[in-house]
């Protein structure tokens, strides 16, 4: 059998792509757009899918369609689901004889995450990628023939990434720290075995740490806690925390 390789992968996600660059285009965010595909995506077993309608789908609906996929993620990082409407999405699936609603996916959360990160860390990161379709172009239009990095075989595995690009710097309110243990349960109840550690402030006289850092197993997890914003908060119990991408710099964080 032949080796799948990176074109086919294209070929194969090619209204994904589609419907990618019409999210784009009416929510002006490359996160929030990928995010949305790779929900949809995940649905898309089955009868349903729901992906399929989006590139013919006017503007206004394809800026619902967007909104309602990311309101979904964003609820699901949340301790206490605010449940958010989506009547569109809703009624793609049922054209595919299913009923879901947004409960489907906070009961799902743990499913919907993994299979949402696998997404984007696997065949995501070939789909998103605009210099790869810019050579598929070249190629299906003659300009030139089979680059090879349109031929290399395609693996589902995620590709390895370092610490530092799925890690997340994390505030604390001043009193108010949370044990890494708390920090560890709170991701494993919600989307199962996604943290690799939590790294905390080294303090000195009993001083609660201020700040710290969770090491994710995949990029994807922390585009999906940021979805499109540069800092986001949870509760974990009545406690709040803060979260940004990690951005290397020296500090007197220590395991």
């Amino acid at each position: 059998m032949a080796a799948t390789t990176v074109r086919k992968v294209l070929y194969m996600y090619s209204v994904a792509r589609q419907a990618y660059d019409r999210f784009l285009s009416v929510c002006g965010s490359p996160e929030k757009a990928q995010n949305a595909v790779a929900l949809l995506v995940w649905l898309d077993q089955g009868t349903i899918s729901a992906i399929h309608h989006v590139p013919a789908m006017a503007p206004d609906v394809v800026a619902v369609v967007a909104e309602e996929a990311n309101a979904v993620l964003e609820c699901l990082r949340h301790q206490k689901h605010a449940l958010p409407p989506i009547p569109i999405i809703s009624a793609l699936c049922i054209q595919g004889g299913v009923h879901i609603e947004t409960g489907f996916f906070a009961f799902h959360q743990d499913l919907v995450i993994r299979g949402v990160a696998h997404f984007l860390d696997g065949a995501g990161k070939f789909v998103f990628d605009d210099r790869l379709h810019a050579l598929l172009w070249r190629s299906e239009t003659g300009l030139i023939v089979n680059p090879s990095e349109l031929m290399v075989p395609y693996t589902s595995q995620p590709v390895a990434v370092p610490e530092d690009c799925r890690s997340m710097f994390i505030t604390f309110s001043k009193g108010n720290a949370i044990h890494r243990e708390e920090i560890f349960e709170y991701f494993r109840q919600k989307w199962g075995e996604c943290v690799v550690r939590v790294l905390m402030e080294k303090t000195k006289g009993g001083h609660m740490p201020m700040y710290g850092r969770i090491i994710f197993k995949t990029e994807a997890i922390v585009k999906l806690m940021l979805n499109g914003e540069r800092l986001v908060k949870i509760s974990i119990g009545q406690r709040e925390i803060w979260l940004r991408k990690y951005v290397p710099r020296p500090t007197n964080i220590a395991a």
